[in-house]
């Protein structure tokens, strides 16, 4: 989605909840809470009445004279437009790890990028309406991606027909990769054995039979019995392609993938007769 190129100004937004400040820029712990997405055991009055808390607001509320931390490191506001609990960003990320140790990490590292300004503009889809350039930059987007999607879907709707004007039922993997510019055909049925499409049966001869993977989804199997004279008659098998088949092969020989010849010329054209 397009953004509109808005000032840098945004506020922390952990978990998809804006972390709100005060006027003296202090952190709304109540949203921290609701961005740990923890139940009331975890909200901030909890917090602020542990030992631990009290500790460190003291200590902070000591040093604060010297080291410019203001005279209020917390302060609570009931009512008004903006109640909850604004504290320092010490005791901020403190009170993220008390709720636990990964989501104080990711506290901490989202207030340093808050503090260097690396913030991401929060996304206002209201405002993007209303501003004349966003507008305009999304209309010239949209109308590049259309343009593209119709290149590609003619490009994509002449590389099936192309397929479609190859594939004849019956035919066998090799066949039809000799129809396609630059494939070994004589390494197309090894090509398919290392994906699981076929199989050699015999341990003395080459006698390809279809695997389970590629059967009834890319390939079929013809059967026809050969007469052996002075021996037993035996069936012999033949890979036979299926219409899915060869639009997998195809789309395999379009990426580059079937074994090429050392000699091809590069170029992905196909003959519309068999070889």
């Amino acid at each position: 989605m397009l953004k509109p190129k808005l000032p840098n100004n945004s506020l922390p937004v952990i978990c998809g909840v804006e972390i709100t400040t005060d006027s003296e820029g202090r952190f709304n712990l109540n949203a921290l809470h609701r961005a740990s997405g923890c139940d009331n055991h975890k909200r901030p009055s909890k917090w602020l009445a542990t030992e631990q808390a009290k500790e460190l607001i003291a200590e902070l509320e000591k040093q604060s004279p010297i080291s410019g931390l203001g005279e209020e490191v917390i302060k609570t506001i009931k009512g008004g437009k903006a109640p909850g609990t604004f504290a320092h960003e010490l005791l901020a990320v403190e009170y993220a790890g008390w709720i636990s140790p990964s989501y104080r990490l990711q506290v901490n590292q989202t207030f340093l990028d808050y503090r260097t300004g690396k913030l991401q503009p929060t996304f206002d889809p209201t405002k993007a309406l209303n501003d004349p350039v966003f507008l305009r930059n999304a209309l010239l987007e949209y109308s590049e991606k259309v343009q593209v999607l119709e290149v590609e879907n003619k490009d994509l709707s002449h590389k099936v027909e192309s397929m479609e004007n190859l594939f004849k039922e019956g035919m066998t993997p090799t066949q039809f990769c000799k129809m396609l510019n630059g494939v070994n055909v004589m390494m197309a049925n090894r090509f398919l054995e290392s994906r699981k499409w076929l199989y050699n049966e015999s341990k003395s001869k080459t006698r390809w039979r279809v695997g389970n993977y590629a059967r009834d989804k890319y390939l079929t199997e013809h059967q026809s019995t050969i007469s052996n004279h002075g021996g037993e008659d035996f069936i012999k098998y033949i890979p036979v392609l299926l219409h899915k088949g060869a639009v997998r092969l195809y789309q395999l020989y379009i990426k580059g993938d079937l074994p090429m010849k050392a000699n091809w010329n590069g170029e992905y054209t196909h003959d519309k007769q068999i070889a």
